[in-house]
């Protein structure tokens, strides 16, 4: 992604961190819908902390970014799976995820329009006269959707008064309490932000 080299290190690191906490909220699960949606949360991390990647550390072209848009074409279809197949209690949660892979497709590909005339760096891109990827209408809906979906992951977890102090989840091991997996979709919601904004 584009932006100064720090905020793209601070941006792998956030999403590292995010995706290596789902890989072990998976390993705690039994097999089932919640391990399911706790592997693609990880694939999800991990591939946005490649994404971020400075192109001066790293220019992932021109194989990179027809991978990461195979392989998230493939997480949207296996996202929306249960949706075909007669439905889901869960289907807001499986039509985020769809939408989350889908963006990362989006910005994969958008990756691959409009290289520096001369440059191997994606920061920077401005002074070199590089024009951004991505279609700004498309940029903009998607926007708005991470924006929205930050401020409801942001308001669960909020504390809600006596009742949230009385229905707490000590028992919980720390890899399977709720709070921390709404923690987690909240970084990446940020982080999809932060990754959309310096397309």
């Amino acid at each position: 992604m584009h932006g100064p080299p720090l905020a793209g290190w601070l941006l792998v690191a956030l999403c590292a961190a995010t995706g290596s906490y789902c890989l072990l909220r998976m390993r705690g699960e039994p097999p089932g819908r919640v391990r399911r949606a706790a592997g693609a949360e990880a694939l999800m991390g991990w591939g946005m902390a490649v994404m971020a990647v400075p192109a001066a550390a790293l220019d992932p072209r021109p194989w990179g970014p027809p991978l990461l848009a195979a392989v998230f074409a493939v997480a949207a279809v296996r996202a929306l799976l249960p949706a075909w197949h007669g439905g889901d209690r869960a289907l807001g949660h499986h039509l985020h995820h769809a939408v989350g892979a889908l963006a990362m497709v989006y910005m994969a590909l958008a990756m691959t329009v409009g290289a520096p005339a001369g440059g191997h760096s994606h920061a920077g891109h401005a002074a070199q006269g590089r024009v951004p990827g991505g279609v700004p209408a498309l940029t903009a809906v998607l926007l708005v959707y991470f924006a929205v979906y930050v401020v409801r992951s942001a308001t669960r977890l909020a504390p809600t008064g006596a009742a949230g102090a009385g229905s707490g989840s000590g028992g919980l091991a720390w890899s399977r309490r709720p709070e921390l997996a709404d923690a987690c979709r909240l970084s990446m919601g940020i982080g999809m932000l932060a990754m959309l904004l310096t397309l």
